[in-house]
């Protein structure tokens, strides 16, 4: 059984707060192939309620998480003028171990940052 699992959540520096219902889809990519393999929603700490990709369905590779950040901004009412300079914030990554992965995600309404978290 794998050991690894992917974990995220999203602050918002903007307001200095997490960030709740922020959706996120997560895909494994393979080559120019996409595949959605979960979608979630922040809880109230910005964090989902579980990994995104839990222990039974890891597998080292390539994956995408999709922040659809314009969602929570325009909702937050701190999203500026339409069309939105942050929208959905596509973030590839690779793992490579069989190890945790977090990868979370820091959002203001002109720019967002992200890093391998522990």
């Amino acid at each position: 059984m794998a050991e690894g699992f992917l974990t995220t959540h999203v602050l918002d520096t903007a307001r200095g707060i997490p960030a709740a219902g922020v959706r996120i889809a997560l895909y494994r990519v393979s080559g120019n192939s996409h595949r959605k393999i979960a979608e979630t929603v922040t809880n109230a700490d910005g964090r989902t309620d579980a990994p995104i990709l839990p222990k039974d369905k890891f597998y080292t590779g390539t994956y995408e998480l999709v922040f659809h950040a314009g969602d929570y901004l325009r909702e937050a009412g701190i999203a500026g003028a339409e069309p939105l300079f942050v929208d959905q914030v596509p973030i590839r990554f690779g793992m490579a171990e069989d190890a945790h992965y977090h990868v979370p995600l820091l959002l203001s309404p002109y720019g967002y940052s992200t890093y391998r978290g522990s």
